[in-house]
């Protein structure tokens, strides 16, 4: 099981891959990317929330 820190720490990087990748697709005029990048920080921010209530209950 990974610690809060790494949870969170990955969390942001996914968060700011997907925000270049929807600038880029905004950009382009590529909406997959678009998506791709939408969906990523997404995923970013669901990790980072992750790693916070892990760190919340000691795990």
């Amino acid at each position: 099981m990974k610690s809060s820190t790494q949870d969170q720490a990955e969390g942001k990087i996914h968060k700011v891959k997907g925000e270049i990748k929807e600038i880029a697709g905004k950009l382009s005029k590529n909406p997959k990317l678009e998506l791709e990048g939408k969906d990523e920080k997404i995923e970013g921010k669901v990790q980072e929330k992750v790693g916070q209530i892990k760190k919340v209950f000691g795990k």
